[in-house]
């Protein structure tokens, strides 16, 4: 039985980690778009996270204490579904593939499930996450509390186990970092092949494609989210994802956009000129907003908190504003007011994993999170300028975010992100060079 990978080793721990208890993580279901249609699947990522298994109807069962058992529910192969639906692993495989103690077919845990339970203290479960299995699963929980008479106990405490889970997906190990290297790549590559086919008279939705097309070739499963592809104005709405717009001469083009490899997110953003060519002002906010990304990038380091990149960008983006008009005051008044947010209404990043917006608390004991080796972030600001009173017309309607992903080294850190042009004479040169 082959316990030595990744996965079995994070069994391993949250095994340590729960002590007396049983814990039920089950993976995500299929979901029907229309008809008879379902949308491509995707598993749960705690699921994942603990197993590498990607396929649907499966459940992950562990019992801690002195005789810890690690044991799986999953389909059992079916050669019509297969002819139909494609290969199954089998619960009679799974168990030496996986590396379980015991495996089992799914068509069994409701009928197995109470009697695992019995007698534990703790049930952790992922509680609220999904209706149909809070009902399932609680209905296993009265049938324990039924046996009563017998002198069975049931779990007398519900955790959730996703609190133990996301701490130790904050932390990502090396075959995470790897993998997540590997899609950073994937990303950066896509960008640049946007760069250089982007012009003037294009649509939004043909750079999209473009995107999509680099993230496929490459060999990402899926985009990690809704690509945004947002030229001109439509880059001052944050979430803009129509994607549908002609790209003008003399506008900017904002893309953020990731791919997703093996269950790991990268999450990339980038501002260019469609024609190739920075104007003054957008010259200005750009430059603005990337001096502003490396102070921030530059306060990423293990023992530094969560807020100081967020602090550093904002400093300096509020000293930018104000030498170009867009505030009045001093820097602190500014701050104070939060006149600032006019232009700059988000925070600085986000934790990056399995999911693109990761899990994990951003605070500890009432204070910003302290950062470690193995975290990897976003780090992402931005200044969107749309018209207004007091607002300078040269700068109306140009939206900037310059992001990247950043894992925590020992001494620093690593911008796995950095394979795409980032700075104005590097993007021109790179967009000179066309299709070349």
């Amino acid at each position: 039985m082959n316990r030595d990978t990744p996965f079995g080793s994070r069994r391993n721990r949250l095994l340590a980690t729960l002590g007396e208890g049983i814990a039920i993580i089950p993976t995500a279901p299929e979901v029907t778009r229309n008809r008879d249609s379902d949308y491509p699947y995707r598993f749960d990522s705690y699921f994942h996270y603990l197993t590498g298994f990607g396929e649907p109807e499966a459940v992950l069962v562990l019992i801690g204490g002195d005789s810890p058992r690690q044991l799986l529910f999953c389909r059992d192969k079916n050669e019509e579904r297969e002819i139909w639906d494609g290969y199954r692993l089998g619960y009679e495989a799974a168990r030496e593939h996986l590396g379980m103690d015991e495996t089992f077919c799914i068509d069994e845990l409701d009928a197995k499930m109470p009697s695992l339970m019995a007698n534990q203290p703790t049930l952790l479960y992922p509680a609220g996450a999904d209706r149909g299995w809070d009902a399932r699963v609680f209905g296993w929980l009265n049938e324990v509390r039924a046996m009563a008479r017998t002198g069975t106990r049931a779990p007398a405490s519900i955790v959730d186990v996703r609190s133990l889970l996301d701490e130790m997906r904050l932390v990502k190990d090396a075959h995470e970092l790897d993998t997540m290297r590997a899609a950073a790549a994937i990303s950066a590559d896509a960008h640049v092949r946007a760069m250089r086919m982007a012009a003037p008279g294009r649509m939004e939705y043909e750079i999209e494609a473009e995107l999509l097309h680099e993230f496929r070739r490459r060999g990402s499963q899926f985009p990690a989210y809704t690509s945004i592809v947002a030229g001109g104005a439509n880059a001052c709405v944050l979430h803009y994802r129509e994607n549908s717009a002609v790209l003008r001469d003399g506008d900017l083009l904002l893309i953020d956009a990731g791919c997703e490899l093996d269950g790991y997110a990268s999450d990339i953003t980038r501002t260019f000129p469609v024609n190739g060519r920075f104007s003054g002002p957008q010259r200005d906010i750009y430059a603005l907003v990337l001096a502003a990304q490396h102070a921030a990038i530059q306060a990423v380091a293990p023992g530094r908190s969560w807020d100081d990149p967020h602090q550093a960008a904002l400093s300096v983006l509020v000293e930018g504003l104000i030498d170009l008009g867009l505030c009045q005051g001093t820097p602190e008044s500014v701050i104070e007011t939060g006149d600032y947010r006019r232009f700059y209404m988000h925070r600085t990043g986000h934790w990056l994993g399995l999911d693109v917006h990761d899990v994990g608390d951003y605070r500890e004991g009432g204070q910003w999170r302290a950062l470690r080796e193995g975290m990897v972030l976003t780090v992402e600001p931005g200044c969107y300028v749309r018209p207004g009173a007091g607002v300078p017309e040269a700068f109306w309607n140009i939206g900037v975010r310059i992001e990247d992903d950043v894992a925590v080294t020992t001494s620093g850190c690593e911008v796995i992100t950095s394979g795409v042009a980032k700075s104005i004479e590097d993007i021109e040169a790179l967009m000179r060079s066309g299709t070349d």
